[in-house]
């Protein structure tokens, strides 16, 4: 028998992952960050604790079963690790990679309360790339029902809601409006962060339980989500479009030459090619020096995708400090290594015109932190008389996006007061038999917490469809007590349908 596992006879220190040199890195798209080899998988594996009552567990919105894969991976049953994780998570390679793990799993890891907590997110991606490697697929025995599903949107979303409808039987047709598929996973995050041939990879394996990808199908224009439930007879439809929808902050000059939002310039970059002008006939027309007006995420891509496009100088410029930045610690350090010039405490009030319609300059105002706002983060206040002239040819703003307005002009679906779809406690809309979820309900999030939003989409569609759902049916509360008809748990819901003409 094993010995249990203590925080004093665990590796203490955490295994490091390698990186592309800074100096290399920034004159290509190929991944920075460059993956654990086995030895380090399995030493970071040796700092699990392997918890009974996992809070890792809880704290994944897919609800992965973290020890479960750590401690195969541990006894070298490597495709039995990637059995665990697919079982909830068809897309490891992906979420090792982009998830903010140290805001969710890794947060609630036990070994971070003395030690820096298990990289869960870091092996998770090893596993998933060596599962992509070998070609390992999970795809159970599928009984066909008969009910067809229809999803919008093919980011993270869409993808687990689809997955998770296709393998309880149903007919899934994905609707993507952009040329490939993958959503916010494709056009919104560069290569250097997660590369195509992954997206690929992973989306090949939903293909393989039976979705079928509709790209270049913009829903809402070409047709409404009343008539896929009515004329083109979808039984159940989830709506995963996202908030793609771009925010400005309304100062004067945001129409000259040189202003655009990160959306615009990820997806013309990362979808599109631009970079690769004029053998692609996307042109972006990049500035020299590039202000990112923004310290998300997003604003971190953006500045590090024009950094490699060659912008001679990019600056970032954010109204709070360093330790209110949305963005990822990782992907902040990055930036720093790279070269990007941070410009703190600052907030622009104008964009400047050259005298021909092109973005000379900002003016900015320098902040001071006051007293926290809704968000639990400092205000930034103006300081009076700080004004300033920053030069730059080119503005990009990554200040947070909105809900697309397609779907809420074309359809009865009730939003709330922002222009997001409204849903109940059980993700369903205003329409009988359409679901919502992830960012065109919540507003920006992360992919992870999507992928966990179309997973509950799904559940509370077989639901509305009278499917078996086993993770429901065998949960503790209906072991007893539970309402039986002729002995069957009525959470079966082993009745047919009928339709009345």
């Amino acid at each position: 028998m094993a010995k249990k596992k203590t925080i004093r006879t665990i590796p203490q220190e955490r295994n490091p992952i390698p990186v592309q040199d800074a100096e290399a890195r920034i004159r290509n798209f190929s991944e920075v960050a460059l993956g654990y080899g086995l030895e380090n998988a399995l030493n970071e594996c040796e700092r699990c604790l392997l918890c009974p009552q996992a809070e890792c567990v809880v704290g994944c919105p897919v609800r992965i079963d973290i020890p479960g894969f750590i401690e195969k991976i541990s006894q070298g049953d490597y495709r039995g690790a990637y059995d665990v994780i697919s079982d909830a998570n068809l897309l490891p390679a992906i979420c090792g990679r982009v998830c903010p793990q140290e805001d969710q799993c890794e947060g609630v890891c036990p070994v971070g309360e003395t030690l820096e907590p298990v990289a869960i997110g870091r092996i998770e991606r090893w596993i998933g790339d060596l599962a992509i490697q070998e070609g390992w697929e999970n795809v159970p025995y599928i009984e066909p029902n008969g009910f067809r599903v229809g999803i919008v949107g093919s980011g993270p979303a869409g993808i687990a809601c689809a997955a998770d409808m296709a393998k309880a039987g149903c007919e899934v047709t994905v609707f993507e409006a952009l040329h490939r598929p993958g959503g916010v996973l494709r056009y919104g995050i560069p290569e250097f962060r997660l590369p195509n041939d992954v997206i690929d990879a992973e989306i090949e394996r939903v293909t393989g339980v039976g979705v079928k990808f509709e790209c270049n199908t913009l829903v809402g224009r070409l047709f409404t989500i009343e008539q896929m439930r009515d004329e083109m007879g979808f039984d159940a439809v989830f709506i995963g479009t996202g908030a793609g929808s771009p925010t400005f902050a309304g100062l004067d000059g945001e129409s000259l030459n040189g202003v655009m939002s990160a959306n615009e310039l990820l997806t013309r970059c990362n979808l599109m090619q631009a970079g690769e002008f004029p053998a692609y006939d996307t042109p972006i027309h990049l500035g020299r020096r590039i202000a990112v007006i923004g310290a998300g995420n997003t604003a971190m891509d953006a500045m590090r995708v024009v950094l490699r496009l060659g912008a001679e100088k990019v600056y970032c410029v954010y109204r709070r400090t360093r330790d209110e930045s949305p963005a990822r610690r990782e992907e902040m350090e990055h930036a720093e290594e790279e070269g990007i010039d941070f410009h703190w405490l600052t907030a622009p009030v104008e964009i400047l015109d050259d005298g021909a319609g092109n973005v000379r300059a900002m003016r900015c105002i320098r902040m001071e932190l006051g007293e926290p706002d809704d968000s639990g983060r400092r205000r930034p206040v103006p300081i009076e008389g700080s004004e300033y002239e920053f030069e730059t040819d080119m503005v990009v703003y990554a200040i947070g996006t909105s809900a697309n307005p397609i779907l809420g002009q074309t359809s009865k679906l009730r939003l709330n007061k922002w222009g997001y779809i409204d849903t109940d406690e059980n993700l369903a809309t205003s329409i009988a038999g359409v679901y919502a979820g992830g960012d065109i309900v919540t507003g920006a999030a992360t992919v992870i917490l999507a992928m966990g939003a179309g997973r509950r989409a799904a559940s509370s569609m077989k639901a509305y469809l009278g499917l078996r759902d086993s993770e429901v049916v065998y949960l503790a509360e209906h072991a007893e007590g539970a309402a039986r008809l002729f002995g069957i748990d009525r959470a079966e819901k082993n009745f047919a349908r009928v339709r009345v003409a």
